[in-house]
């Protein structure tokens, strides 16, 4: 047990900082190349889907929620021109067509519903009855087609020896054995919005000094997207957004990114081990920018040790409490859904590590 005020303490766990860099960078690229076999055929088979292209660097649809799960936005294509819904309607109907008599929940948070009218142009597949309904265009029915062209694709592509479906739903899901073993991916179809900013998004409040008001237009010239992962409600995401702010974070030469690093780190190896983590390296990410913007000052990041126990306090906080707005749609609660008995757990060890800060590495 090393602790965190020894000197080489941050080396030692900064090097399996880059040792887990290499390996998740080797995964990835394997990942990736199969992925983008995959929706090259679907894309071949269904206009709507577009294919995940291969990157040598960074690949803006992979996510690495935790080392061996990843989650894979497919883009789609046939809509363009987004606007947001002019008034409010009831929706009546099921998954099955049929109609009923009380109107379905209106979505909260993060989610919302999309019709094809929000769109000034769309191929004329958006309004089949596969995907939509009264003029919606519902996720779960994009699943559903998705779901099939997946199964086909692995059969085309020859890949049955090292792709395998999860019968988890409504999310399409798979298994993929890779050199450094198996990895599950979640494959999430996207409609990609560059133009317009969701009006959910009432980010950033007033007075805030993190980040600049010149790089809130720049990160809000990114747009946002639509992901179907439900039922009835498309989820926003701001990952393009997100990334914007992760890749300027140290200009001033803190150690943010390091402090975000090293959470990351010892939440994968000592207080929250597993494939399926209840926190997750998004969890962390929207902690470090909620913490950066309540810490705006270079002087506040030029002590690691110092920036690092701040991040954990928070952590802690977050995890006790059981609740994480997200940064952009402050009114969801990215913790809402978390399973109470691994919160608690984390809550308990969080709360040790405090104590008596020491780190055992692995």
């Amino acid at each position: 047990m090393k602790s965190l005020m020894e000197g080489n303490l941050e080396d030692g766990l900064l090097n399996k900082v880059d040792l887990r860099r290499q390996w998740i960078s080797q995964m990835v690229e394997e990942v990736q190349k199969i992925v983008h076999h995959l929706t090259t055929e679907i894309s071949y088979q269904d206009i709507r889907f577009q294919a995940v292209l291969y990157s040598d660097t960074y690949n803006e649809n992979i996510k690495v929620l935790a080392p061996t799960q990843l989650l894979i936005t497919v883009p789609m294509r046939g809509l363009a021109g987004y606007r947001e819904a002019r008034q409010q309607r009831w929706r009546y109907y099921t998954l099955q067509g049929a109609r009923l008599s009380c109107p379905l929940r209106d979505p909260e948070g993060l989610h919302q519903w999309l019709e094809v009218k929000q769109f000034l142009k769309s191929l004329w597949q958006w309004h089949e009855a596969d995907v939509n309904t009264d003029g919606d265009i519902v996720p779960a029915k994009v699943l559903q087609v998705f779901r099939k062209l997946v199964e086909n694709a692995i059969e085309t592509c020859h890949l049955s020896g090292k792709v395998s479906m999860l019968m988890d739903r409504p999310a399409v899901r798979v298994a993929v054995e890779t050199s450094i073993g198996r990895v599950e991916l979640e494959l999430t179809p996207s409609v990609e919005i560059p133009t317009a900013w969701s009006k959910k998004a009432r980010w950033p409040s007033c007075l805030k000094r993190w980040p600049s008001a010149e790089r809130v237009q720049c990160i809000k010239s990114f747009g946002f997207s639509l992901l179907a992962c439900s039922n009835y409600h498309w989820q926003l995401s701001f990952s393009r957004a997100e990334q914007v702010l992760l890749e300027q974070l140290d200009e001033d030469g803190g150690c943010r990114r390091k402090c975000l690093q090293a959470v990351r780190q010892m939440k994968e190896d000592v207080w929250c081990p597993g494939k399926s983590p209840v926190i997750t390296s998004y969890h962390l990410q929207t902690l470090l920018f909620w913490t950066c913007e309540k810490y705006p000052h270079p002087k506040d990041w030029q002590v690691f040790s110092r920036a690092f126990l701040r991040l954990v306090r928070k952590l802690h906080k977050c995890v006790s409490q059981h609740f994480l707005r997200h940064y952009f749609v402050r009114k969801s609660n990215l913790l809402q859904y978390a399973n109470s008995g691994e919160l608690g757990a984390l809550a308990q060890k969080l709360a040790f590590f405090l104590k008596n800060p020491q780190i055992s590495l692995p």
